[in-house]
């Protein structure tokens, strides 16, 4: 069985050390796992409820100005059979045009953590 949560959330972006964050509104985490350039924020019933990405302009393979002004993100972060998957969309302007992106975290967690969905659309 899935649990499910959809919940408003919140993005920033750190031009400085090129980090970006996303929250889920109105949830506490109360424990990270860290992957790689990545750190996944869990709450107590084990709902993604936040991501840090490290080297963002790298992943999103975006220059940090882009960065600073996306618009329309959202995020859906599931947990099933020991897989995390972390869809994210948003879109960006680049030389007078909206461009779409999309991408994919998908890594694996211990096959004991029960199934949960975050949808998570920004305000």
């Amino acid at each position: 069985m899935t649990k499910h949560l959809e919940k408003p959330g919140e993005y920033d972006y750190d031009l400085r050390n090129d980090i970006f964050f996303f929250k889920v509104k109105d949830r506490e985490y109360s424990h990270s796992v860290e992957l790689n350039n990545f750190v996944i924020d869990f709450d107590e019933e084990d709902f993604i409820v936040g991501l840090q990405i490290f080297h963002a302009s790298e992943f999103f393979k975006l220059a940090k100005e882009v960065l600073r002004q996306v618009k329309g993100f959202k995020m859906n972060a599931k947990i099933d059979g020991g897989e995390i998957q972390v869809n994210l969309g948003f879109m960006s302007v680049q030389r007078n045009k909206t461009i779409h992106h999309s991408p994919t975290l998908v890594t694996s967690v211990s096959p004991e953590s029960p199934n949960t969905n975050v949808i998570s659309v920004m305000a």
